[in-house]
């Protein structure tokens, strides 16, 4: 089985030229026809290195991006909240919903079956016990990010729809999931395009010099594609 990824992975990388900065739509369309068809559907994932210095608090990059057309992956939500919320959230598609109890058991068992978490904030008194568990994770709700509300219905339902957190992390660089090789090229420009504009918007103002420095964009099992970065400048994904 590894063999057979290997050769793909050789197929797939043959077709590449690593020293070029390939267009947006190229990058993407060379990218899905390299190395045939995988077994599985796989992720794309684009990462963004900016020219920003992680270790200064005023040069942090975080936010949010709301995907046109999701991740293609179920997204498990929980929801810290009580009474009337607690309702709220539930009828909004929320898959936990709970409050001292869901506490205790992420506490208690270390049980973490979810992959973004919500929290009411007069439930973060509570939900702040977890911070060495779910901080880590990066599951801790943050009001930054639109994870801390009261609006639990809207914040759930964005979720499900492919909003995703983006970080720089202490490489300066940025991941981001913006797909799936089944969406094909037009989708997945679409998606990208959202995920530029909002590290665009999300450049830090003591952030000097080039803020783009490199675009790459890459699938679970294949090679990656290098992109101009020229399309972050302009502000155009294509």
């Amino acid at each position: 089985m590894m063999a057979k990824q290997g050769k793909r992975y050789r197929t797939a990388a043959a077709t590449i030229d690593r020293a070029r900065r390939y267009p947006m739509d190229e990058a993407v369309r060379t990218l899905l026809g390299a190395g045939g068809e995988p077994k599985f559907d796989e992720s794309v994932e684009i990462a963004v290195r900016l020219g920003v210095d992680p270790r200064q608090a005023d040069q942090n990059v975080r936010g949010t991006v709301v995907l046109p057309h999701g991740t293609g992956k179920s997204v498990r939500v929980l929801v810290f909240a009580k009474g009337e919320k607690a309702r709220e959230a539930q009828e909004a598609g929320a898959d936990h919903v709970g409050a001292d109890d869901l506490v205790k058991k992420i506490q208690e068992e270390q049980w973490l079956e979810f992959d973004t978490a919500i929290a009411t904030p007069d439930m973060m008194g509570q939900v702040g016990r977890l911070g060495k568990v779910l901080g880590p994770r990066g599951l801790m709700p943050n009001p930054k990010v639109g994870t801390v509300t009261f609006d639990v219905a809207k914040a759930v339902r964005e979720v499900k729809a492919g909003k995703v957190e983006f970080r720089v992390d202490k490489a300066g660089i940025v991941h981001v999931p913006v797909g799936k090789r089944s969406f094909g090229p037009e989708k997945l420009l679409d998606n990208v395009q959202a995920l530029i504009s909002s590290l665009l918007r999300a450049k830090p103002a003591a952030a000097k010099g080039q803020y783009v420095q490199t675009i790459a964009i890459t699938t679970t099992m294949g090679p990656s594609v290098r992109v101009d970065p020229l399309v972050a400048r302009t502000g155009a994904a294509a």
